[in-house]
């Protein structure tokens, strides 16, 4: 038989689809990152881990390729501009980062940096975040795109910002802000620059589509913007009104979605020509997804479009319903943020230990003397073929409710059941293993596949660095960096940190449907390193501190002109006694508590002097260290 390749793990774990280019299988067997794209230089990226690990940065690890975060930005700038251009539309293209998506500060100066040629801008959801955009965000002519919930602090903020040479658009969600935004503009004496959001009442698609349409949380209805037309034209504000926006929500799965939105705002927006206001800008807002799982399909983790496909519908949308009404080709602004951040960060996270579910070994001999359970169960054992495996499948149940019920009544003593259940699961196993075999798989021996994984104990949290996968069941794409060159004969699931039973990954990523296991390669006594892809995106601000467990280390790298990366930021994981400062806690005060402790168990005798002492250390140690585990020497 033909020996296992790397063409078949990159066939196994489906990488050339969901890398997008960026990431592939060297000839060592190990994950290659390829910043730049296909065909570019890459970085071996367990050599990478090994390098960072002897500059002191520890696993779990945050691994962020500032090329990508380029390369995804000038993407979306290219398929636009491609779609402007063969559509003859004349219009521009006016990107926005909603700084939600990933508000980590690098992160955010990047995608300024990147974007500074296409004048990407920032969206701000947040005073907060208005204030992280007005320091930020110094491109000219970029536009800082204002939504959420305002009060009067937000919008003096925004409007005094002209001043500054910037330009933010004051984005009206709620139509009680109009009034507010009128009434300060006229304190100030500056004319603002409005938008309008209109609720639409298409809907989107895919996981979020319940918070589309006209239960929508944000967004003017068709009343509410007629009213709003003629408030501002009353305050002689109509042509300050330079913007329409609209969302139909994150990760829309289907293209027809975004069509049937297009269609509803296209006509809204030269509805306000009609009207008298001359908006310039259209917000066609988020949602452009990306595809996690590499299947190109309408799932909830995929997407059934390219990124060139949506561009190409976006400007003939809007082209489209201008040129029927003879309206000025507005310029196309997007809130693209999970297309941009998605691809570039990366976690890495060593194995700590495995609970192996397969016996492996055959069964131990069975004598005549052995209870007729156990006897029963060894035959059954012996008579597993392919034509047999459902029959012994529905035997070894029943024997083992046998011995369960045995064991009940005093009829079996414990070493005997332990025996019966050992027998069992290697029925089990060799069921398995032929099934795996098989075309067509019987539906009562699917669920063998999940009871009989291993469980690989993971050195994260996922609270914390994959919390969408715990909270909204998010696929993302999970794999081991190395061994790839040898075939992975156990399947997998991985356990983390936290004591809750919630706390593991259990679902992963297929072409054509959802697995609950993983292939992975047995312990070899080296460390044992999983790479969880796609993260980018929402992971690092929604992660908590379930079980104190904090942010990880995570470093920047970026590419040189020569093909050697260089480490360009690097940002250390909190410490144990940061993370009890958030949850209240006084380090100082802990330490001193557990002193007069110590000291009582001293004078009581209940601890030796060397004894106490060392507890004293290994306290105060461990408040300045890394709230994940050390790999032991």
């Amino acid at each position: 038989m033909r020996g296992w390749t790397v063409r078949d793990a990159l066939d196994l774990y489906n990488v050339s689809a969901w890398g997008a280019g960026f990431l592939t299988i060297n000839d060592e067997g190990n994950v290659e990152v390829r910043p730049r794209g296909n065909g570019t230089t890459g970085v071996d990226l367990l050599a990478l881990v090994h390098d960072l690990a002897q500059r002191g940065l520890r696993t779990p690890l945050l691994i962020r390729f500032s090329d990508i975060l380029a390369a995804r930005i000038e993407g979306l700038r290219n398929s636009f501009e491609t779609a402007i251009r063969e559509y003859g539309y004349r219009g521009a293209f006016r990107g926005v980062y909603p700084i939600k998506v990933n508000q980590q500060r690098h992160v955010v100066e990047e995608i300024v940096d990147y974007g500074a040629a296409a004048r990407i801008g920032l969206e701000a959801g947040s005073k907060p975040e208005l204030l992280v955009a007005l320091a930020i965000l110094d491109t000219p002519g970029a536009l800082i795109v204002c939504n959420g919930y305002k009060d009067r602090a937000y919008i003096e903020t925004a409007l005094l910002a002209q001043r500054l040479g910037r330009y933010p658009i004051i984005v009206v969600d709620r139509f009680r802000e109009v009034d507010l935004i009128v009434k300060v503009a006229k304190d100030l004496d500056i004319r603002p620059h409005i938008g309008m959001r209109a609720k639409l009442t298409t809907k989107g698609a895919g996981k979020w589509v319940e918070s589309t349409g006209d239960r929508s949380k944000f967004g003017l209805t068709t009343m509410e913007i007629v009213d709003a037309v003629e408030r501002l034209r009353a305050e002689d504000m109509l042509d300050c009104l330079e913007l329409l926006h609209f969302h139909i929500g994150s990760q829309i799965t289907a293209i027809r979605a975004h069509k049937d939105a297009l269609r509803e705002a296209t006509r809204v927006f030269v509805g306000l020509h009609e009207l008298g206001a001359r908006p310039k800008f259209i917000d066609v807002g988020g949602g452009l997804g990306v595809d996690y799982d590499g299947s190109q399909t309408n799932f909830h983790s995929s997407m059934n479009y390219s990124v060139q496909e949506y561009a190409n519908d976006v400007v003939a949308s809007i082209q489209e319903a201008c040129d029927e009404k003879g309206v000025a080709h507005p310029d196309i602004v997007t809130e693209a943020g999970r297309a941009m951040v998605a691809h570039h960060s990366m976690l890495v996270f060593d194995v700590l230990g495995v609970h192996e579910t397969l016996p492996g070994a055959p069964p131990p001999p069975v004598g005549d003397d052995d209870h007729r359970i156990i006897r029963d169960l060894q035959d059954v054992w012996k008579s597993i073929t392919q034509k047999t495996v459902l029959e012994a499948y529905h035997d070894a149940l029943q024997l083992k409710e046998e011995a369960t019920s045995s064991f009940s009544l005093g009829y079996l003593d414990l070493r005997e059941r332990a025996r019966a259940e050992r027998l069992f699961w290697h029925c089990c196993e060799k069921i398995l293993r032929i099934t795996r075999e098989l075309p067509n798989v019987p539906e009562e021996l699917e669920p063998l596949e999940k009871s009989l994984a291993d469980t690989y104990y993971a050195n994260f949290s996922v609270f914390q660095s994959a919390p969408d996968h715990w909270a909204v069941k998010q696929l993302f794409p999970v794999m081991p960096i190395h061994r790839l060159k040898e075939k992975p004969t156990r399947r997998g699931v991985f356990a983390d940190l936290t004591c809750d039973s919630d706390g593991k990954i259990d679902k992963f990523i297929d072409p054509h449907d959802i697995k609950d296991v993983l292939e992975l390669h047995s312990p070899n006594g080296h460390p044992y390193y999983i790479g969880v892809f796609l993260i980018g995106a929402y992971q690092e601000i929604l992660g908590d501190l379930h079980n104190l467990f904090g942010d990880t280390d995570a470093v920047h790298v970026r590419l040189d002109d020569d093909g050697r990366y260089t480490v360009e930021h690097v940002v250390e994981g909190e410490n144990v006694k940061e993370v009890l400062r958030y949850v209240e806690y006084d380090p100082a005060a802990l330490v001193e508590k557990v002193r007069r402790i110590i000291e009582t168990a001293v004078r009581d005798g209940n601890i030796s002097l060397n004894d106490s002492a060392r507890l004293r250390l290994h306290y105060e140690q461990g408040l300045n260290e890394y709230t994940y585990l050390a790999r032991d020497a």
